[in-house]
């Protein structure tokens, strides 16, 4: 048998954020029998376990926690990429694993896991160019997790010939069984019965929740009775709560901080939220509704629109528009029919787009696409 391909993933991240779980899902359902993989991170960091777990090499690399580009850790990844001798070195959000990668002869994958607006320092002039200099000498090839990651990248001059746009993939979630669900719901104060959505999220403001809010006290306002569980910590958590008192809509919403069972509160939920206008590419808590038939209602930003058939796995409001939201929830409340039907439909498209299978079977295309040439 042929030897099995070397892949070295590099990423800064010292939490778990969305590029730390884009890589677990990939090497659940990798092709270990083509591929062998290797990973280095931060010292420290809290996806090592994760990946230990996998049976994945972890390398510990001091100076690079949250930082995409240190020279001091060129140097260590550069030594560490000629030792272990990757083919590919594979990174996400690391310029010094690009840069190490290319000067120690390896071919240089990234994946672009963010999409922002393009500043106009990019997007023309002298900061265009080399932007689009930069990034096309240190990668060979680039995977963007949705067409709005593309749309960044090529905002800023990279040519979309070395782009591969790729939607996220997941492991299915298994929905909690009727006694679970019902101990959850006396725990959450939640009347069986009581529309419920939920929104599993950084506390930032780009992400949407005042508008949740804005949107809870419209629904409130028209004499509805219902329940948004708001999931996840952050800087913008006082503001938020002080917000849901000044809307007096705190009977209405229930803050839950960090949760770790997450099939458990997807499968209380009737929908799921995403209302995010800044950075979202391929949310990967939506795509686990989907699998087990949770339609989502989302802003159309970003790589929510593709994530979401309008009217089919659920509904699209325009971006930061609170009565857009509150009306796509009303309608939902109105027409359980509906919302049973996007929730079958969301779980077939799953299993049509959305699967770690696909996933990772288009993660290795690329790898042979970068090695296209070479001697396998």
């Amino acid at each position: 048998m042929a030897d099995k391909i070397r892949v070295l993933h590099i990423l800064s991240d010292t939490n778990i954020g969305g590029a730390g779980r884009y890589l677990v899902n990939f090497l659940k359902f990798c092709d270990r029998n083509r591929f062998d993989f290797l990973a280095a991170l931060p010292r420290g960091s809290l996806l090592i376990p994760e990946l230990k777990a996998l049976e994945v090499p972890v390398f510990e690399v001091d100076g690079m926690a949250d930082k995409s580009l240190d020279f001091h850790v060129i140097r260590e990844l550069k030594a560490l990429i000629r030792r272990e001798r990757p083919r590919i070195v594979h990174t996400h959000g690391s310029m010094s694993g690009r840069i190490a990668g290319k000067q120690a002869g390896a071919k240089v994958v990234f994946t672009r896991h963010c999409a922002f607006p393009v500043s106009d320092r990019v997007r023309k002039g002298p900061g265009r160019w080399l932007n689009k200099a930069l990034n096309e000498h240190y990668a060979d090839q680039i995977i963007a997790v949705s067409p709005a990651a593309a749309e960044n990248l090529t905002g800023g001059g990279v040519n979309p010939k070395l782009i591969h746009t790729m939607m996220n993939g997941v492991e299915p979630v298994p929905r909690s069984g009727p006694e679970e669900c019902r101990a959850l719901r006396e725990t959450l104060d939640l009347p069986g019965g009581l529309f419920t959505a939920g929104i599993l999220a950084r506390l930032e403001p780009y992400k949407g929740h005042q508008h949740i809010l804005e949107a809870a006290q419209m629904l409130k306002g028209e004499g509805r009775d219902f329940r948004i569980l708001i999931a996840g910590k952050g800087e913008y958590e006082a503001e938020l709560r002080a917000m849901a008192r000044d809307l007096a809509v705190e009977d209405r919403v229930r803050f839950l901080g960090f949760v770790s069972d997450i099939g458990g509160l997807l499968s209380v939920l009737d929908v799921q939220l995403n209302a995010s206008y800044g950075t979202e590419t391929s949310s990967l808590s939506i795509l686990e509704g989907f699998s087990m038939g949770l339609p989502a209602v989302v802003s159309r930003y970003g790589g929510n629109p593709w994530l979401v058939d309008e009217g089919e796995n659920g509904l699209i409001f325009p971006n930061r528009d609170s009565a857009g939201l509150s009306k796509c929830l009303a309608r939902l409340m109105d027409e359980p029919d509906t919302l049973r039907a996007m929730g079958r439909r969301a779980e077939e498209i799953y299993r049509e787009r959305f699967t770690g299978e696909i996933f990772a079977r288009n993660i290795e295309a690329v790898y042979l696409h970068t090695l296209e040439g070479d001697k396998l």
